[in-house]
């Protein structure tokens, strides 16, 4: 991984694709769990890194941030020069552009890295070495704080589907899976939005795989509760898993449509 002296970018190109509002389950997760260290921090700078071919998922990342932290800032990063140079009249107060990859070209170590979609046309045995990378340039953890956070992870081109995985500067916390709960048929089909590092893991023998087996059966026998609504059988589902599974959130999140687990429950094999 190079360092912020390299001049060319670390990465490569990717397609771009981005919507307005696509963001938005990640964003919202986020500021709920991690707008206490953003608020507390001196410079809370965010980096919404491979931001895509227009600016908008850095406009409304920065937006929501300074809901629960009013002096936020936000640098969107991008590995195409074309695609900065459009962006740059989206400039403001608290919101920048960067020509740039990996290697995260901005000085000071940011207390959040947003990478969504990004990751997803790489190989699997990259991730890693990718996540390593950005870790080491995260705030590092200190007296009461725990430090930066990266959240990496991949959705649907709508929003509706999304599962990320949350990393602090020593590696990998978290897993979240979240949806808009009226177009779910079956938890499982949050499979195809895994991010890179679990997507090929979605097999037999492997705890992605088993945890996922086991969300099916949840929502299935929670089906009486779908007379209540979609969201009362999501409740009644996760609650259910908490039984075998070590969910590390709560009612408050889950209503959102989200369910979030240690990264180690589902580490790859």
């Amino acid at each position: 991984m190079a360092t912020r002296a390299t001049s060319r970018p670390v990465g490569t190109v990717t397609r771009g694709t981005t919507n307005p509002n696509r963001l938005r389950r990640m964003d919202r997760w986020i500021a709920a769990t991690h707008g206490a260290e953003l608020r507390r921090a001196a410079d809370p700078l965010a980096i919404d890194l491979g931001y895509g071919a227009a600016p908008w998922t850095a406009v409304e990342l920065l937006g929501r941030l300074r809901t629960v932290a009013p002096h936020a800032r936000v640098v969107g990063v991008e590995i195409e020069p074309e695609r900065v140079a459009a962006a740059k009249p989206y400039e403001r107060d608290g919101l920048a552009f960067r020509h740039g990859g990996f290697e995260v070209p901005v000085p000071g170590r940011p207390l959040l890295i947003r990478a969504a979609n990004v990751l997803r046309q790489y190989d699997e045995e990259q991730v890693a070495a990718v996540w390593r990378g950005l870790c080491a340039r995260l705030a590092p953890a200190g007296a009461g704080s725990r430090g930066g956070l990266l959240v990496e992870g991949t959705c649907d081109e709508i929003g509706r589907r999304h599962v990320w995985v949350a990393l602090g500067p020593e590696g990998p916390r978290t897993v979240t899976f979240a949806t808009r709960l009226g177009s779910l048929e079956r938890p499982s089909d949050l499979a195809e939005r895994l991010p890179k590092a679990l997507i090929h893991r979605n097999v037999p023998g492997e705890p992605v795989h088993a945890f996922l087996r086991d969300f099916d059966r949840a929502w299935a026998a929670a089906a009486p509760y779908a007379a209540y609504g979609a969201r009362q059988r999501w409740l009644r589902t996760v609650r259910d898993l908490t039984a075998d599974w070590p969910v590390v959130d709560g009612p408050a999140r889950w209503r959102q449509g989200e369910v979030t687990l240690t990264w180690e429950a589902l580490a790859p094999r």
